[in-house]
C-alpha cells in the first residue's frame, strides 16, 4: 500500500467508524428519551420491572454494539493500517486525547463504582447486592450500567440539541397524561387494574406520584432555564409552553418532593439570570407563571370539584390564601412595567450578590424557625406550616422515623460497613433483619428504601461510596456551569439535574426517573467537556 495514501485512507476509515458508533449512541439516546418513559405493561402492576428491563436492554444494546464495533474496527485498522492509526480513530471519536479526559467527575465516578464493587463483595447478601432484586433493582449491575453509559455518551457522543427538544416533547406527553389523570379521565385505562384506594398515588406512565414528580422536575428545570436564556421567538414560545405544562403537571402531581424542585429553580436561577435586564424579566415571568398556574388549578378544582382530588400540602396553603388573585395580577403588572422601563437598558446589573445575601438571610431565618419549632416546641405558632417544621416519627409519611433509624443503624455498623455499606440496594434486607418488627408496628409497613438518596447510599455503599457519588455530581454540575456560555443547553441540563438531585433528598432513586438524570448529565458533559470545545454546541 502506498504510504502517501495511508493518511487519506485512515481519515476516511476513522470518519466512517466514528459515524457508525455515534449512530449507535444516537439511536439508544433517542429510545431512552422517547420509548423508555412511555412504555408500560400490565398497567402499574409491574411498572418498575418494565422500565428496568427496557433501560437494561437499551443500554446493554448500546454498550455491546459499540464495543463490538470498536473491536472490529480496531481489527480492521491493524489489518489494513498495521495499527498505526488507532490514535487517529480515537481522536475522531472523542475530539480529544481520551487519556486526558479523566477529570474530577470521571475520577469520582470510578471511585464510586469501586466502592460499590467492594460493598457488594463484603455484603452479607452479595447476589442481592449485585442485582438489587430484593430492592428496586438498583444493585451493582444497574450502577455499572449508569457509569458505563455515562462514560460512553460523554466521551464519544456528539452534542445534539435536538435531544433536549425530543426529551421535552415526550415529557409533555407524560405531563398531559398526568394532568388528565388528575381529572380522573384515565385515557390509557391504567387505573382499572389497581385498587381504588391507590388511584391517587399512581399517575401517567411512570407509576408512583413521587417518581412522576421527580421526572417532571427535570422537565421543569430544563424548560425554565431554556426559556430564560433563549433569544429566538419560536423557541422561546415552545419552551414557555413546556414550562406552563410542567408547572401544571408537577402541582397536580400532589407530591411533596415537588417543593424542593421548585425551590431549586427559584433560588438558583437568579444566580444565572440577575446579570442583565432580560434575565431579570424572564425570572419575573417564570415567577408570575408559577402563581398563575396555581390559581388556574384552583379555578379548575372548583369547576370540577366532584371528580378532582384537590391540592394538598403546601400548594393547598397557597391556594387558600385569599390574596392569590391579587398576587398574580401584581406580578404580571411588575413584569409589564419592568419590560417597558428596562428595554432601553443594556447595561449589566450586579444583583447576584444582593440575591446571595438575601438567600443567606432567608436560610438563617428558616434554620431559626426549624429550631424554634423543634427545640423550643413552638410549632403551633406557625399554623399549618408547623406540620412541616416539627420533626417527628410521622413526619413526611414516616420519613422522620426511617431517617432516625437509618442514622442509628449506620452508627452501629462496624468500620468496614461504615466505609463500604451493607451492599447496594440492600436497605430493605438490613431493616427487615434489624428493625423489621418495630418498623411494622410504627409505620404499618416495611420500607426497602431510606427515602433519602444520601442516607440510602450511606447505608448501602458506605461513606466512601456516598462521598464519591456526591463529588461526582457536584464536579459534573460545576463543569456544566463553567461552560454555560457555550450553549443554553448546558445550564438547562445543569438545572434539570439539580432539580432531580434536591428532590431525591426526600425520594427514592428508581430505574424510572434516575436513568434519565444520568442520561441528561451524560449529554451535558458531552457538550461541556473542556476537551470538546472544538465541537459545535449542537
Amino acid at each position: 500500500m502506498n504510504k502517501k495514501t495511508t493518511p487519506h485512507l485512515s481519515d476516511a476509515f476513522a470518519e466512517t467508524c466514528s459515524g457508525i458508533i455515534n449512530g449507535v449512541i444516537h439511536i439508544a439516546v433517542i429510545l431512552l428519551i422517547t420509548v423508555f418513559p412511555l412504555i408500560y405493561d400490565n398497567s402499574y402492576l409491574n411498572i418498575l420491572e418494565t422500565k428496568y428491563q427496557c433501560y437494561r436492554i437499551c443500554t446493554l444494546g448500546m454498550l455491546g454494539i459499540a464495543l463490538l464495533l470498536g473491536l472490529a474496527m480496531m481489527g480492521i485498522d491493524f489489518k489494513e493500517f498495521k495499527g498505526t492509526h488507532i490514535r487517529h480513530l480515537i481522536k475522531k471519536l472523542t475530539s480529544a486525547n481520551p487519556f486526558r479526559q479523566f477529570d474530577a467527575a470521571r475520577i469520582a465516578l470510578f471511585a464510586f463504582w469501586i466502592s460499590a464493587v467492594v460493598s457488594t463483595l463484603l455484603s452479607p447478601y452479595p447476589k442481592e447486592a449485585f442485582w438489587g432484586n430484593k430492592g428496586r433493582y438498583s444493585g451493582l449491575f444497574l450502577l455499572t450500567l449508569y457509569g458505563a453509559s455515562y462514560l460512553l455518551i460523554s466521551h464519544f457522543g456528539r452534542p445534539v440539541r435536538r435531544y433536549l427538544d425530543i426529551f421535552l416533547g415526550s415529557g409533555m406527553v407524560l405531563c398531559v397524561l398526568g394532568i388528565t389523570d388528575y381529572f380522573q379521565l384515565d385515557i390509557l385505562s391504567l387505573h382499572k387494574a389497581i385498587h381504588t384506594s391507590q388511584i391517587r398515588i399512581y399517575i401517567s406512565t411512570l407509576g408512583n406520584i413521587n417518581t412522576y414528580t421527580a421526572y417532571v422536575a427535570m422537565l421543569l428545570g430544563l424548560s425554565a432555564t431554556l426559556f430564560a436564556l433563549e433569544n429566538r421567538p419560536q423557541r422561546m414560545i415552545w419552551y414557555y409552553c413546556c414550562l406552563v405544562i410542567s408547572f401544571m403537571a408537577i402541582i397536580m402531581g400532589c407530591s411533596d418532593n415537588a417543593y424542593l424542585s421548585i425551590a431549586t429553580i427559584f433560588v438558583g436561577l437568579p444566580f444565572l439570570l440577575f446579570q442583565n435586564p432580560k434575565g431579570i424579566e424572564r425570572y419575573l415571568v417564570i415567577l408570575a407563571t408559577f402563581f398563575s398556574s396555581i390559581w388556574a388549578i384552583d379555578i379548575l378544582n372548583h369547576s370540577f370539584s366532584d371528580i378532582v382530588p384537590g391540592l394538598d400540602s403546601l400548594f393547598s396553603i397557597i391556594v387558600r390564601f385569599r390574596g392569590l388573585p391579587c398576587v398574580v395580577m401584581l406580578l404580571w403588572a411588575i413584569c409589564g412595567l419592568y419590560h417597558i422601563f428596562s428595554r432601553k437598558s443594556a447595561r449589566k446589573h450586579c444583583y447576584i450578590r444582593i440575591w446571595g445575601i438575601l438567600v443567606a438571610v432567608i436560610a438563617l431565618l428558616l434554620m431559626f424557625v426549624v429550631f424554634d419549632a423543634n427545640f423550643l416546641n413552638h410549632a403551633d405558632r406557625y399554623g399549618t406550616l408547623g406540620t412541616y417544621l416539627a420533626f417527628s416519627d410521622s413526619w413526611g409519611t414516616f420519613r422522620g422515623y426511617i431517617w432516625k433509624k437509618s442514622i442509628q443503624l449506620y452508627n452501629a455498623f462496624p468500620l468496614s460497613q461504615k466505609l463500604f455499606g451493607y451492599g447496594p440496594d440492600t436497605f430493605g434486607l438490613l431493616t427487615k433483619a434489624q428493625i423489621g418488627r418495630e418498623m411494622a408496628a410504627v409505620t404499618h409497613q416495611l420500607y426497602d428504601s431510606a427515602h433519602n438518596s444520601v442516607l440510602q447510599y450511606l447505608l448501602t455503599v458506605g461513606l466512601m461510596g456516598t462521598v464519591s457519588y456526591l463529588v461526582f455530581l457536584s464536579s459534573a454540575v460545576i463543569c456544566l456551569f463553567k461552560n454555560r456560555t457555550q450553549s443554553p443547553c448546558i445550564p438547562g441540563i445543569a438545572f434539570a439535574v439539580l432539580c432531580y438531585v434536591f428532590q431525591s433528598l426526600v425520594n427514592i432513586d428508581l430505574p424510572i426517573a434516575t436513568p434519565v438524570m444520568w442520561l441528561l448529565l451524560s449529554i451535558g458533559m458531552s457538550v461541556a467537556s473542556p476537551l470538546k470545545k472544538s465541537l459545535p454546541p449542537g
